[in-house]
């Protein structure tokens, strides 16, 4: 019999206009609570037994280990969240199971920055940076960017993402009539090549992968996340 015939890998096309828009959330500049992250340095205080504080730094999968009770979810928790949990899994041991919660130190801030930047990728940064700083952090824009036309695609206060527009192209030579938007916590910054259409599918594709909050805590590659130029 004659061998069965493979058709060859056609690699995917890049995303356009001709995608279905994405179910986008209203962008909104109000500072949610804050969420516990891996690598986070908590200080945990139980008034009734002080010899349950202690310091506990949240694990790679997200969890801290509390006296006297198995590991617990932290990551992604609010600190009234995290409160609540704890106190609950107390109340069999102990009468008044009163914990507080405190961020003794915070991760570092990682974002994402992809499409035409010349090093697509997953950064960390160093205290408060803006979607500019973050485009240079990835070697600035390519010849072909849309450079007043750059995508800020932020975790909404309801898990769903919000898209934000910003014009970056006088920045360089003028910062002053810039608009590039203070970044947060796994933004992602995306400069698009044509349309910002484009970032329909991109979204669709990565955005719950990209930001590691979801059960499991399942991280992807930088270049999974952002794509690489071809």
């Amino acid at each position: 019999m004659p061998a069965p015939a493979f058709e060859p890998f056609t690699p995917p096309a890049r995303p356009t206009a001709e995608f279905a828009d994405v179910d986008y959330a209203d962008w909104t500049e109000a500072e949610p609570d804050y969420r516990f992250f891996p690598g986070d340095e908590l200080e945990l205080v139980v008034a009734t037994a002080p010899e349950l504080n202690r310091s506990v730094r949240v694990g790679p999968d997200g969890r801290v280990s509390p006296g006297l009770l198995p590991s617990v979810m932290a990551a992604d928790r609010s600190g009234p969240e995290l409160e609540a949990e704890l106190a609950a899994l107390y109340a069999p041991v102990l009468v008044r199971p009163e914990v507080q919660v405190a961020l003794r130190q915070a991760a570092p801030m990682r974002v994402y920055v992809g499409g035409e930047v010349r090093t697509p990728g997953e950064y960390e940064m160093p205290g408060d940076i803006d979607a500019l700083q973050a485009v240079v952090k990835a070697g600035g824009f390519t010849p072909t960017a849309r450079r007043f036309e750059v995508v800020v695609i932020r975790r909404g206060p309801d898990g769903r993402p919000m898209m934000k527009t910003v014009d970056l192209r006088h920045a360089v030579t003028n910062a002053g009539v810039t608009d590039a938007v203070p970044l947060r916590r796994f933004d992602i910054v995306y400069v698009p090549r044509t349309r910002v259409a484009e970032v329909g599918l991109f979204t669709q594709q990565y955005f719950n992968e990209a930001l590691p909050f979801t059960s499991g805590f399942s991280y992807v590659l930088a270049d999974r996340i952002l794509g690489r130029r071809n």
